[in-house]
């Protein structure tokens, strides 16, 4: 995300941050898609875009939710809790669009509302809960941050294994 705070305080440099802003980014190349779906009136397009979506919020929630979250609940209770309604908000809207194209004509619009949630969620992550979560945790935190990854994998990984790259 250009101009995001994780440019600039570091938190890129943690295998764990990064992995989670690659994901962001492709998100938010997707959110594009979408709108472009939108404008072009291609609810299946939209469709097979919130699987994408979805297809990639799944283990980067997982790692936010089994992972990072806890780890700073503690501390910051309320924006934790309020980060996992969203969660909740932006996945339900996601998953009608699981088994195909939703039938039911408001979908694509209540999709678009949720993406601007999404948006502004990707947004308090990079700018407010990497940052603590830098200053806040310890290595063995990070640690079990990084069990959960293993265990969920990441899809923004190469081939090979390693990370993808921008």
């Amino acid at each position: 995300m250009l101009g995001s705070v994780c440019e600039y305080c570091g938190c890129q440099t943690l295998a764990a941050i990064d992995e989670l802003t690659r994901e962001h980014d492709t998100v938010v190349n997707l959110i594009g898609e979408v709108r472009a779906a939108r404008a072009a009136a291609d609810t299946g397009g939209m469709a097979d875009l919130a699987r994408r979506i979805a297809a990639v919020l799944g283990p980067h929630t997982e790692v936010e939710e089994k992972g990072l979250f806890p780890l700073l609940a503690g501390e910051f209770p309320d924006q934790v809790a309020a980060l996992e309604a969203e969660h909740d908000a932006i996945e339900a809207v996601l998953g009608q669009a699981a088994a195909g194209t939703p039938t039911d004509p408001a979908w694509p619009d209540r999709f678009v509302r949720i993406l601007d949630v999404l948006r502004d969620h990707i947004l308090k992550e990079q700018d407010g809960v990497f940052p603590a979560a830098l200053i806040s945790l310890s290595g063995a935190d990070w640690d079990a941050v990084d069990a959960v990854r293993a265990r969920v994998g990441s899809p923004t990984a190469s081939p090979a294994g390693g990370p993808a790259r921008r």
